[in-house]
């Protein structure tokens, strides 16, 4: 238990440690600090579940880097939060933003190299894209529009049909294409918080990103009533399958 709990924990540490930092950089509101806290602690407790669940003694190193990316996306949430009670510190935001899409490239990389890709990495990996995509979504529809609230909410939407329908909980064959998809939505919606490119540039990518993402899930949904099957009750936590699926022993 002791070795499993140590990757999450430190990850949590370095998440308090970052949180400080930007608290005496750029500032952060009472709220910030309080979402990137709890968002970091959901992480590492839910992580630090699926590890032992799949009874893995330690983080892999690929993981260790998705972690890393997860701790900088919390940050994000913790800025955005603040942004609501105190001017935006726009290029701080984006600038981790870009860091943790960058990282997003390497986790899987590492992954291949060292032989450590499993079913439990590609989940927290895509959990955190979906964080990601979540908040971004946010601080964006607050210029943009209230609509563009479903991009971040698409994958939620599609994790609370699956517990309400059986037919969906079936397992849909790897595709690639999600993972471009996933990555256009946070490139789109980096760049529009960036707030440099004209009014209608904006929405005529953020429009064009919704598409991309409708075309994505319902071509998982077309293919499970196609395929249809009903599959074992769903815990109601979206990462409680992270320590059902895992494959690898290093996580």
């Amino acid at each position: 238990m002791r070795t499993v709990q140590t990757g999450p924990m430190i990850g949590l540490m370095t998440q308090l440690l970052l949180l400080f930092a930007l608290a005496v950089t750029v500032g952060l509101s009472g709220v910030g600090v309080l979402v990137g806290t709890a968002a970091a602690l959901v992480t590492c407790l839910l992580l630090s579940r699926a590890l032992v669940r799949d009874d893995a003694p330690r983080l892999g190193p690929a993981n260790r880097v998705t972690l890393a990316r997860a701790m900088l996306v919390c940050a994000v949430g913790a800025l955005i939060a603040s942004s609501f009670s105190r001017p935006a510190a726009v290029p701080t935001v984006v600038a981790i933003t870009a860091l943790a899409l960058a990282l997003d490239a390497v986790d899987g990389m590492v992954a291949r190299r060292t032989g450590s890709v499993s079913s439990l990495g590609a989940r927290f990996d895509m959990e955190v894209d979906a964080f990601l995509i979540l908040v971004l979504s946010v601080y964006v529809a607050r210029s943009a529009g209230s609509w563009v609230l479903a991009i971040g909410a698409a994958r939620y939407w599609f994790v609370a049909a699956r517990l309400l329908l059986p037919w969906m909980r079936g397992t849909v064959p790897p595709r690639p294409w999600c993972k471009v998809v996933a990555a256009v939505q946070g490139v789109v919606l980096t760049l529009v918080a960036t707030d440099l490119l004209p009014d209608l540039v904006e929405i005529a990518l953020l429009v064009a990103a919704l598409a991309l993402l409708a075309e994505s899930f319902g071509r998982e949904v077309w293919w499970l009533a196609r395929h249809r099957t009903v599959a074992p009750a769903m815990h109601p936590l979206p990462w409680a399958e992270l320590g059902a699926v895992g494959i690898r022993a290093d996580g």
